[in-house]
Formats: C-alpha cells, structure tokens, sequence
C-alpha cells in the first residue's frame, strides 16, 4: 500500500462477510458490522477462532502452522513502530499479498495519524509523496466504518478517489479492522494477492485471527512506549531542575528549557517566550538550526495565541503554517505545533513552543500530557532558581549592608577622629617640617574619607546583573550530562578561564564541550568521563590559547565509524583558528577515545 491510499475505489457489493468457518458447535452464521462496542476480548477471539480451525479442510488445516508462526512474529518486540512494520510483514505473507499497509486512526477518529506500508520501495514512496491522511476515499470509509471488506476490483469501488501519480496498480483488496482493548486503533490493509486471485474466505479468517493478535502485540507495544516517554520526560525534568539550581543567570536557565523541550519533544525547535513590555510575548531564547533569526521577535498582544497563553491555557495546532491563530511569519516553517504555558502556582511566567518540520507527524496524547507536565515542571524549577537567586541577591545586599554601615560608624569616625587629634599636634609645634608634614597627613586622611564615602555610597547601589562566567557554564553542562550517563564526569580548570577566554571562543568551547558529551554518551558506552580546560596554553603558532579535553574509557572510535561529531568539532575550532583531534582514552592500554578542542585566546578579527 502507499500514500493517497484512501483514494482507492471498491466493489459497491462489499460488506459484512459471511464467516467461512464452523464454530464449535454449528454452521457458519453472519458476522455483524462490528464496531467497537460489541467487539470480543481479543484474548478469547484468538483462541475460539484457533478452536474453530479443528476438523476443516486439508488446505486450511495445513496453514495452521503458519498462522501460529505470524501470531508469534507478531508478538516479538516492544517498539511501537517496528511492531507496525513486523505485522505488515507477516500479513502480507500469511495472505499472499503483494502489498500491505496499517493505517493508524488518530486519537478524534477523523483520520490517520500514521501510515505503515509494505512492498512498496522507498523510491516508490518518494515519488508518491504525501501519505495519506484518511479524510476521504476508500481508507476514509473504512474508518468511519470499521467493518472487514473484500474487493475484487477496488477501482470500482464508488467511494473511490482515485490513485495519485506514480502509484503502483492495485486490483483485489482486503481490509480488516484492529481493535485494541476494545477501541478502534486502525486498519489492516492488503492488496494485489499474488497469482492474480482474489483473497479467499480462508484468507479473510486468518487475517481476522492475526488482526486480534496484532491488536494484543500493539497495545503491549503503545504500553512500553509510553513508559518509556515517561522516563525520558522525567530524566529531562531532573536535568532541567538541575541545571537551573546549579546556578547561573536567567538567559542560560532559559536556554537550557529550550535545549531540553526540543530534545524530549523530538520537534524542530524548542522557543522559550516571555511578555514583553510593550505588550505581547518575546522570543527569549531558542534552541534550532538558526536560532538567530527567531530571537527577540515578539508576538503581536492582538495574536489569538497570546491571550490563551497568558491565561494559562495549552494550544496545540495540527499545521501553524495554515492555522489562522499563527499570524507570525516564522511559523510558516512549521507543522504540528505545541504552545505550552510555563506557570506555576497560578503564575504564568512565559511559554514553552516545539514545533515539528511541515508534514511531520502530529503530536500524539501522550506526548501533549508530558509536555504540558514538563513545561509545569520547567516553571517550577525556573521559580525555584529565581528564589534561590533572590536569596543570595539578598544574601550579599546584607552583607553590603553591613560592611558599608562599619565603614561609616567605625572606620571614618575613627579617621576622623585621628585627623582632628593631627590638626591639634599641628597647631601647638613650632617646627615648620613638622607642621608640613602631618598638614599633608591630614590632607590625605580627608581623601581616604572622601573614597570611603564613595565606596559606601557603591554598595549602597544595586550590583548589575552579571552574565555567568565561562567556569558556571561549563559545570551546567557537566551537571546535565550527569543525567543521561549516569554519573557525573570529573572535571579540572587551569588557569583564570573566566578572565582570559574571550566570549565568542568561550560560547564555542560550551558548543564543543557539548557535543563532546554527547557523543560520549550516545556511542561510547563509558563509565568515567575527565573534563579538563586549560588557559594557559600555546598554540602551534605561537598563541596564547585555551584547551578543552574530553576523555572517556569507553569502546573507541571503530573503524569506519561515523564521523560528522568529530567533523563539526574540527570546523569549530578553525574556524576561530584552533584545531580539533583525538586520540587514546583513559581506560586500560589506552581504551576509550581523548577529544582535544583547541583555539586562541581571542580569535583574529
């Protein structure tokens, strides 16, 4: 089967079949139009239609065999998408089918959120283009309908609508219905029974007997990988957390709620909003390809989506190129869409989006609800860090508080005190050096009075916000490398990194350093990781530079391995006029893989 399936006609005779096998106890009788209301426990489906095989034709006697054969393929495996793939698979081969597909209902029942095919070559599927999406044509009927049909000829069909360009020809069809706990997750597509037959009563009851295998097998699988969401959503949110109490100003803290939705969320970009003063919200911080063309844009207050935000409702858009709501020109990039208040305690402090490339696929129930959690959950955090910022803020106005209140009552009345006594001696001596020389003591004192007065008058002041230092930043990132590892990586710092490095070589170390951990995390299966940044280098040319090692006792680079981590690692690094290499770990006789990252202190303008 391919895209624009749902445009395939049919014979208008098709209905209900009539089942071809006995039960235990009588003849054949009708199969109603089943929907999901009177549907069987699949459970005890399977076992009265293995039960009803006993005592049948030699023929299908003999397919027995393979029919238990496909219900156990059917069964192996937990991943939702790969279970889809294995039952198109198996039933293409238990019917003689050339072509198989399973269209996936989505949650309002009005059309298909996903389409799995076999038999058609990825070229195929290329040339086609857009997959179906069940709104109309024989795959629209059918899910408006959930019963089995047979065709002999579904270009016939009146519900047709005809095949897209570069579809393959398709003749004899069979659809059947699969149920999971009771409820309709899709159907099961076949077409083009090979030898030019049409698909025979016995084909039709083995499909139904691995349709309700198949709705155990994926129920088990929608299980698994909802958990396994879950996890995933939780270790981001301990990341996010700990991130941002480790320290840090707010644009970090946001960046990091961008990186983290982005990831989790599987979406283009994850954009982090905040109000804006002159009304409307602000594009603060964004995790994409091209961050810079998003950042400070501010969505208009007269935006639908502002008013919902700031009220503290979720929106989610099937396609924010088209929806009217999405009135910004960035969002004519983007597909499936999710707007996600960030409040907490009835305090809605800005919003979370991830948006998916056009055609992506939409953002399933479970995905909504752990987003909307995580987005609650970054809000919390992002409040947690602002109190604790706020406690030390306050933390160190006392302390200013204090220091310039002993300056004022001790230490300038004690100078005072002390110019009054010098002026006394210089008035009774008669010597004139002497007199001089304490009339310039006095002078001085009343410059160290007048520089103190000015030094308390500066801790009177409220400190500007100081943007974090390279160090705060490089241990944010070790501390949420953490997570997905494991264990924290050791880490060493030489030299004044925070005074020495420049800021566009230092935003560059973080990227590298970053991406470093990842593929540290992602291929090398370590269980120590070194972090070491040194500030007082020489580069080959003769440069004062700075030096970023990663190195791991993990499994090595392999041969012919993948390289486009270490790639963009090189291409960073000379780009500012350093240079980027690898080699021995840190494990036994040198196992692992030691990633160097090097550049000058300033790069040349």
């Amino acid at each position: 089967m391919s895209a624009q399936q749902s445009q395939e006609s049919s014979d208008p005779s098709s209905g209900p079949l009539p089942d071809p096998l006995p039960g235990p106890s009588g003849p054949p009788g009708p199969t109603s139009a089943a929907g999901a209301s009177d549907a069987p426990d699949p459970l005890v489906a399977a076992a009265q239609a293995t039960r009803s095989l006993q005592g049948l034709s030699t023929e299908l006697t003999a397919r027995v065999p393979q029919l238990l054969e496909a219900m156990r393929s059917v069964g192996t495996g937990l991943e939702l998408h790969s279970t889809l793939d294995r039952i198109c698979e198996t039933a293409a081969e238990l019917a003689d089918a050339h072509y198989a597909a399973i269209g996936v209902v989505d949650t309002e029942g009005r059309g298909l959120s996903d389409f799995v095919t076999h038999g058609i070559s990825p070229a195929q599927a290329r040339k086609i283009g857009h997959r179906p999406d069940g709104k109309r044509g024989l795959l629209g009927a059918l899910i408006s309908h959930s019963d089995t049909v047979r065709l002999a000829d579904l270009t016939k069909d009146p519900r047709s609508a005809g095949f897209p360009p570069h579809h393959p020809p398709m003749k004899t069809f069979l659809g059947v219905p699969i149920r999971v706990q009771g409820e309709i997750f899709g159907n099961l597509y076949l077409a083009e029974k090979n030898g030019g037959g049409e698909f025979s009563d016995y084909d039709v009851h083995m499909v139904r007997v691995l349709a309700t295998e198949a709705g155990i097998a994926i129920g088990n699988a929608r299980l698994y990988e909802a958990a396994t969401q879950r996890e995933r959503w939780i270790d981001g949110s301990v990341a996010v957390t700990t991130a941002l109490l480790s320290g840090g100003d707010a644009d970090d803290a946001l960046a990091v709620v961008a990186e983290q939705a982005r990831r989790l969320a599987d979406s283009d970009a994850g954009i982090v909003m905040l109000p804006a003063e002159e009304g409307g919200m602000e594009i603060v911080a964004v995790s994409s390809e091209n961050p810079a063309t998003s950042l400070g844009v501010v969505i208009p207050a007269e935006s639908p989506v502002v008013d919902r935000l700031l009220e503290g409702e979720p929106i989610f858009v099937d396609d924010a190129a088209s929806d009217p709501r999405m009135t910004s020109e960035l969002t004519s990039r983007y597909g499936p869409c999710m707007l996600l208040p960030l409040q907490s305690g009835g305090r809605v402090l800005g919003a979370l989006v991830t948006p998916r490339a056009r055609g992506g696929r939409a953002f399933t129930e479970v995905e909504r609800t752990l987003a909307t959690q995580f987005a609650s959950q970054a809000a919390l955090a992002l409040m947690m860090a602002e109190a604790q910022r706020d406690r030390e803020r306050l933390a160190v106005f006392e302390d200013r508080d204090r220091i310039a209140r002993d300056l004022h009552d001790l230490v300038i009345q004690r100078l005072f005190a002390t110019g009054l006594m010098l002026e006394g001696a210089q008035r009774r001596t008669a010597v004139p050096e002497v007199r001089d020389g304490v009339g310039k003591a006095v002078d001085e004192l009343d410059v160290t009075i007048q520089e103190i007065r000015t030094a308390i008058f500066a801790l009177q002041q409220g400190p500007a916000e100081a943007p974090s230092g390279l160090r705060t930043r490089v241990l944010r990132e070790i501390n949420m490398a953490a997570v997905p590892l494991g264990f924290k990586p050791a880490h060493r710092f030489l030299g004044p990194i925070d005074t020495v490095v420049g800021e566009l070589v230092g935003k560059n170390l973080i990227a590298a350093l970053r991406e470093a951990l990842s593929n540290a995390f992602r291929h090398a299966e370590a269980s120590r990781i070194d972090v070491v940044i040194d500030s007082t280098i020489t580069l080959a040319d003769g440069r004062p530079g700075v030096r970023l090692e990663v190195a791991d006792d993990g499994v090595g680079i392999p041969e012919g391995g993948r390289r486009s981590g270490l790639r963009n690692l090189r291409r960073r690094a000379e780009s500012l006029g350093g240079a980027s290499f690898y080699g021995p770990g840190i494990g036994e006789d040198g196992g692992g893989t030691t990633v160097v990252w090097e550049a000058p202190l300033e790069p040349e303008v």
